[in-house]
């Protein structure tokens, strides 16, 4: 039985997300924001096998490193962002000097793309490149949990207001990836609660 827990870290209450299983006290993470103090606390007697990371922004990336270094395991990205990691101006942390850091992490170690499956914990994760919020922008789904980072949100859409944001492929992901999914297969999004692909097709006003 995998658990999924919830982490709302940083300035802007980014969700990170930790996929465990109780039994091999092994786990993932998905999104690891700024302040990570407690997710760092709760990973404690955990074996961590990878950070995967939806997109590069760096409300979803400030906890990368200091996770990384203690938990030794490796990051995954798209390559359409892979030097966002390095680059605060590309990440977006310049944009927000009151934040008072820029954020840059080491590079990752692998490549995410579309129709790629990734095994850990014993389980699979189908990935989606779902651009338009930034362009590498992916989606995680493993089972009938989908992880959509700031694509997908409960009656709302990532925003395309950002450099390399696109609404028109935005609501292509979104229709032609996402909503080809079972109505009841939740959605986890980068920021706010959880919603269902059914609730969304027929309550979204964005899509």
């Amino acid at each position: 039985m995998i658990n999924i827990e919830t982490f709302v870290l940083g300035p802007v209450s980014t969700n990170a997300y930790l996929l465990s299983d109780p039994e091999t006290k092994k786990g993932i993470i998905i999104d690891p924001g700024m302040n990570p103090k407690s997710l760092i606390k709760k990973i404690a007697d955990l074996e961590i096998e990878a950070i995967l990371l939806t997109h590069a922004h760096f409300d979803h990336i400030g906890g990368v490193d200091e996770i990384r270094k203690l938990k030794k395991c490796p990051v995954y990205i798209h390559d359409l962002e892979a030097d966002w990691l390095t680059n605060p101006k590309k990440n977006g942390s310049t944009r927000w000097p009151e934040l008072g850091v820029l954020i840059e992490t080491e590079p990752a170690e692998y490549a995410l793309d579309e129709g790629q499956t990734l095994e850990f914990l014993g389980i699979k994760l189908k990935v989606f490149h779902t651009p338009g919020h930034s362009p590498g922008s992916v989606s995680f789904l493993y089972d009938k949990h989908l992880f959509s980072g700031d694509v997908l949100f409960k009656l709302s859409v990532g925003r395309t207001d950002l450099p390399g944001g696109d609404n028109n492929e935005l609501l292509d992901s979104i229709q032609d990836k996402l909503f080809l999914l079972e109505d009841d297969t939740i959605v986890y999004p980068g920021h706010g609660g959880k919603t269902t692909i059914g609730f969304e097709k027929d309550n979204n006003p964005y899509v």
